[in-house]
């Protein structure tokens, strides 16, 4: 979760008056700060951009009609916060850095909508247009394909444990996000682009032991509205064989298999559930101990979505993907959820629809 005060937290299920903020950082060097009408932050761990938006503004002149005003508006980023007022005081977090593609409006009446998305699509966007070869480490080789792209942006890998690659050469046309991914995968994490533009390389969050980062309770004082429980077994994998080979590197091939081994677990490898194996295989995997990390993450992310919850609640901008978040029902059932995605209305406060996956009961 972004870093907030105790104070913002017990705010967002009291009294408050909810506060924006847009900067808009030209491509010709030109910051301006801009009024928001509306719009939402739809923030969703499943897809190439985390962040998305879709912005409204009132300023008629945001809509570029010269080729001045176009050129600096290619390239120009767009950074949103959204916080609380509490008397005098005021506290704000950022909800994403987006890249802005596109702005459109009636340009005598308006609103101007700005869309965006977060900055993991430079680098998407940016293919290869002659073969690319990576090497070394996976953090070096994952800084080496960031920094192609969007030059001199902030890599934050205190989480990842770092380890060599095998050399892995990419066709033209090739995905560098894909790539960036595959890479990430091989020390178990996942690369994405957090609320600040800092991309990250880290691990999910293991639900059975990361603190819960915020408590969604029914009740007076509490943030809980409503809630939708469900279970399916499509897509779960309660195992992965993962496998690397790389002639280059001139190792021989590793592999590992990595289960569900806790027997109070609903996906138990060897429980009624049954054996639902995944298979991943990478030439940058070299080693069993990054076979075994790499079916970590597989198997972290496949196994959660056996449980599942449309969560109703007050809104808190500060989440992120991946949080462990604790709910307590009507009844007084506590469940520790992971926060999937989520959509963040930049208007007057409506509640926010949290999708979980994973779920621990007695929590």
């Amino acid at each position: 979760m972004y870093p907030v005060s105790e104070r913002f937290l017990q705010a967002l299920s009291g009294s408050y008056s909810p506060i924006t903020q847009a900067t808009l950082f030209r491509a010709d060097g030109i910051v301006e700060q801009l009024a928001i009408i509306g719009g939402t932050v739809t923030v969703d761990r499943s897809q190439q951009s985390r962040r998305t938006c879709s912005i409204t503004f009132a300023d008629l002149s945001l809509i570029p009609r010269t080729a001045a005003a176009a050129l600096a508006t290619f390239g120009a980023r767009l950074r949103i916060s959204r916080g609380v007022r509490l008397g005098e005081d005021r506290e704000l977090v950022s909800v994403g850095v987006f890249r802005v593609d596109s702005i459109s409006g009636d340009i005598d009446t308006g609103p101007v909508t700005f869309t965006g998305k977060s900055l993991e699509s430079f680098i998407a966007d940016d293919r290869f247009t002659a073969p690319y070869r990576a090497s070394g480490t996976a953090v070096g080789a994952i800084t080496a394909l960031i920094q192609r792209s969007a030059p001199g942006s902030a890599i934050d890998s205190a989480r990842a444990v770092d380890a060599p690659i095998g050399p892995r050469s990419y066709d033209v046309e090739g995905d560098p996000w894909a790539a960036v991914t595959e890479i990430g995968t091989t020390i178990g994490c996942e690369v994405y682009c957090d609320a600040d533009g800092v991309f990250v390389v880290a691990p999910l969050p293991d639900i059975a032991t990361t603190t819960p980062v915020w408590t969604i309770a029914a009740g007076h004082g509490g943030a809980y509205i409503q809630a939708n429980r469900g279970m399916s077994t499509e897509g779960v994998r309660n195992g992965w064989l993962v496998r690397g080979e790389n002639t280059e590197s001139n190792v021989a091939p590793v592999s590992a298999l990595v289960v569900d081994n806790d027997p109070g677990s609903p996906t138990y490898w060897s429980g009624p559930f049954g054996r639902r194996p995944g298979f991943y295989t990478s030439p940058t995997i070299t080693t069993t101990a990054a076979a075994t990390a790499a079916g970590t993450l597989k198997l972290r992310a496949s196994v959660a979505p056996n449980a599942t919850a449309d969560i109703s609640t007050l809104p808190n901008p500060a989440l992120e993907p991946g949080d462990v978040i604790r709910v307590v029902y009507p009844d007084g059932t506590r469940e520790l959820h992971q926060v999937h995605s989520f959509p963040i209305d930049l208007g007057v406060g409506a509640p926010m629809a949290l999708q979980t996956i994973s779920a621990k009961e007695g929590a």
